[in-house]
């Protein structure tokens, strides 16, 4: 298997930096040979263990833990993570066994999310990696390495990040089995829990269906967004940054207002920029607008020739910053209705400009005032 040897690395790495190891075995498989061998590893190590036996989904699978004693770290604690059974008490077991630890030494809260989107093998997992400066998760040629989206915390120039690494994504007509068509909505789940998106494109192909459609998820979900051109190195002669950019706005015009870079993953090209960049951003999408400022700047857009859009009789009476990542701002009308998608496109290009914040969203919301 030629994952085999990235996965014994992992593993080594994650008990290496572990407090506490919950060692997981599958009560209606029984103690298997990679049972043994893996308490063999933890028993070496002199590791504080844990031992969950799960899959345990009905009372009468709770005798089968006892023969899990063999492996010499004491009585298996059933749980079913399908069925939610036990996990609260697990919980509480584990924070029994951590002690003091578990409070002294948890992490502060990331400051900052960034999730690593992009189609398959387009680089994600290399990045992420160059990022934190070592090994974190597993690359590999083979399709399809990451399934699952993978948190990796880290700190730089005194800010905490959180990589949130996804599985690639493929054409809809290739998502055939459950595993695939998981990967795509846990994908989707961790763009939707970051406040930046790193957002790679492979230089070496052409830009695809996958591609335009996470663009569209993106833009629907008010993401500050780095276009992330990955694997530039490969490109040469055949590839200008300038005339690349204008390849990009064509193929994805709804992200026109996101920054580029182009980076090479393996080599470390302009990876440190990416993350400078994307802390740029979420500093941008985090800024409060005043309301006094903001309905000055409303103001002014209605002032300006063809400042209605075309739309006669569209009014806007008050406006108020109500969120921020995205920046998000709750307009006062006449009449909703006349704020179409075309109006909207207008104001926001406006807003941005006049309040230098060109290169993140900016989410309109609209209620009537008469």
């Amino acid at each position: 298997d030629k994952l085999t040897g990235d996965i014994e690395r992992q593993i080594q790495v994650a008990i290496a930096t572990a407090e506490l190891v919950l060692f997981v075995v599958d009560i209606k498989e029984g103690i298997t040979p990679l049972d043994q061998e893996m308490a063999r590893l933890l028993r070496k190590r002199k590791l504080e263990v844990m031992l969950v036996a799960n899959k345990a989904d009905t009372a009468r699978h709770f005798g089968q833990a006892g023969e899990f004693e063999r492996l010499g770290f004491g009585e298996a604690f059933c749980v079913s993570a399908a069925n939610n059974t036990n996990q609260n008490l697990l919980v509480e077991r584990i924070f029994e066994r951590l002690g003091e630890a578990a409070i002294q030494q948890a992490p502060a809260a990331a400051e900052i999310r960034i999730a690593v989107v992009g189609k398959r093998n387009a680089g994600k997992s290399s990045l992420v990696n160059a990022l934190v400066g070592e090994n974190r998760v597993i690359v590999s040629e083979v399709p399809g390495t990451t399934r699952d989206a993978i948190d990796v915390p880290f700190e730089y120039n005194g800010k905490r990040y959180v990589l949130i690494d996804t599985a690639g994504l493929r054409k809809k007509s290739k998502l055939a089995d459950s595993i695939e068509f998981y990967s795509m909505i846990r994908t989707i789940e961790g763009l939707k829990r970051a406040d930046v998106v790193l957002f790679l494109i492979d230089a070496s192909l052409e830009l695809s269906q996958v591609d335009k459609k996470l663009a569209e998820t993106i833009v629907e979900e008010h993401k500050a967004c780095v276009i992330v051109v990955n694997k530039w190195d490969l490109v040469g002669d055949r590839a200008v940054g300038e005339t690349y950019r204008e390849y990009i706005d064509k193929m994805l015009p709804n992200l026109r207002f996101a920054p580029i870079t182009c980076t090479s993953a393996t080599t470390g090209e302009n990876v440190q920029t990416t993350l400078d960049l994307a802390a740029d951003l979420y500093e941008m999408s985090s800024r409060e607008i005043g309301t006094g400022v903001l309905n000055k700047t409303f103001e002014r857009i209605a002032e300006r020739p063809g400042g209605t859009g075309g739309h006669a009789g569209a009014k806007i009476m008050y406006a108020t910053q109500v969120a921020v990542r995205p920046i998000s701002f709750l307009l006062f009308v006449n009449k909703p209705e006349l704020f179409d998608d075309g109006y909207q496109r207008y104001l926001t290009h406006q807003l941005r400009e006049q309040l230098g914040l060109e290169e993140v969203p900016i989410r309109l919301m609209f209620r009537r005032r008469e």
